[in-house]
């Protein structure tokens, strides 16, 4: 295990900055669009746009691999990315940001589509298990230690947009340097949205309302914690205990979803997350700390949608098909993941900051009545579980290494710890 995790090191480190730098921009993106006067409702399109982009990318963004090859691929990837988030100071204006976003987001992808492929080759059917956990914490820790580089500078001025190019320009080296050789890009063939529908409606629902939550925290929190009054010291906390939140819940979630019904710990999920978005709002009016720790345990149960809806899905999807499942999931919570921050920033428009969270409450609660209706339409299948598996905090992460391991059927829940 050890070797192989020596010899994907420097691919760790490369995803881990990448993901250092998107935290940052994230959260510096949503408080300097409001420094600068833009109304909730475009600070929720530009946001959109890096979902957009993430949709995208994920749809196209192979065939630049397949084209040029995966180091000349991450290389173009990082240096776009780099000049996009320079391009932010150097014009101000809602049009510009949001294509700089989408472009941001499909650059974002592919990147992350190049590392996720070396991973996966270096990984054997015995370490599959914990190479994708490890992977996944370096995707919480890179993007909850990334809000805190907001203290290095002021956003309303330009040294941070320099500091996140400076760190995307600084993922390329690992990568560049490594010893390993690059795999052959897979492009499967795309199942339809109609047939993946089809095998589990909960799971695919799920996976949109993932999108839909999951974004907008991501995109709209820091514009919804600088709307209720916390400093900017206060909002990296906030962003950073509800994405630290979701790594630590995933893996005790995950063992219980692999013992019980999914779709009940589904239910509960759901229904614990709009709870804690119920509890946020009530924690407005208490001291900072107490906001702050209700936002924790809102991540930790809201980052776990994701990763069961896609499991439930994979319980019932022919084992041939889960590369193709994969993908399709991937789509389906892009879908949700492009409106996620627009619908929730027209929710603040019309109610104020607590819309952001009457929005994730509507969606919380929708879903949790849909599987409901489900379980009582359909009992709990007799199909062999795949074993669970956590999913990035920011949906980027689910097509290669997801894929892969749940193609080692024989890898037992404990060999992911």
């Amino acid at each position: 295990m050890w070797t192989t995790i020596k010899s994907i090191s420097s691919l760790l480190l490369s995803y881990g900055l990448l993901l250092l730098g998107n935290g940052m921009m994230g959260t510096l993106l949503g408080l300097r669009s409001q420094l600068e006067g833009f109304s909730t409702e475009i600070t929720g399109l530009i946001m959109s746009g890096f979902f957009v982009g993430m949709l995208l990318g994920a749809l196209f963004a192979v065939r630049v691999v397949a084209a040029v090859g995966h180091i000349r691929a991450f290389a173009a990837f990082a240096s776009i990315m780099s000049v996009a988030v320079l391009g932010h100071v150097l014009h101000v204006d809602p049009a510009t940001w949001f294509v700089l976003r989408l472009i941001a987001g499909f650059c974002m992808a592919g990147m992350v589509m190049v590392v996720e492929s070396w991973v996966n080759e270096r990984a054997t059917n015995q370490t599959r298990g914990q190479v994708l956990s490890l992977y996944m914490i370096t995707n919480y820790l890179g993007q909850g230690l990334g809000q805190f580089m907001m203290l290095i500078g002021d956003p309303a001025q330009f040294q941070l947009f320099i500091i996140a190019s400076m760190v995307y320009s600084f993922a390329l080296v690992p990568l560049l340097l490594t010893g390993s050789s690059a795999p052959k890009p897979v492009s499967p063939k795309r199942i339809k949205f109609k047939s993946l529908f089809a095998i589990s409606p909960v799971g695919v629902i799920g996976t949109i309302s993932a999108g839909l939550t999951n974004s907008s925290l991501n995109g709209m929190g820091a514009v919804f914690a600088k709307e209720v009054g916390l400093s900017v010291a206060e909002v990296s906390s906030f962003m950073a205990a509800a994405i630290m939140g979701g790594m630590v819940m995933q893996f005790p979630i995950g063992r219980l979803s692999d013992k019980l019904d999914r779709r009940t710990v589904l239910i509960v999920t759901s229904l614990a997350t709009a709870s804690m978005a119920f509890a946020m709002i009530w924690a407005l009016d208490q001291p900072v700390t107490t906001f702050i720790l209700v936002a924790a345990l809102y991540g930790g149960f809201s980052f776990t949608v994701y990763p069961l809806s896609a499991s439930q899905v994979n319980d019932l999807a022919d084992p041939g098909m889960r590369v193709q499942v994969a993908a399709g999931l991937l789509i389906a919570y892009g879908i949700g993941a492009s409106l996620g921050p627009t619908v929730s920033a027209q929710a603040m428009a019309f109610y104020g900051a607590p819309g952001f969270l009457y929005f994730i409450i509507l969606i919380n609660i929708t879903l949790l009545i849909i599987t409901v209706i489900r379980i009582l339409q359909r009992r709990r299948s007799d199909k062999t579980k795949t074993p669970f598996m956590p999913l990035g905090s920011v949906g980027v992460s689910s097509k290669q290494l997801y894929a892969a391991a749940l193609e080692n059927n024989h890898v037992p829940p404990d060999d992911l710890q």
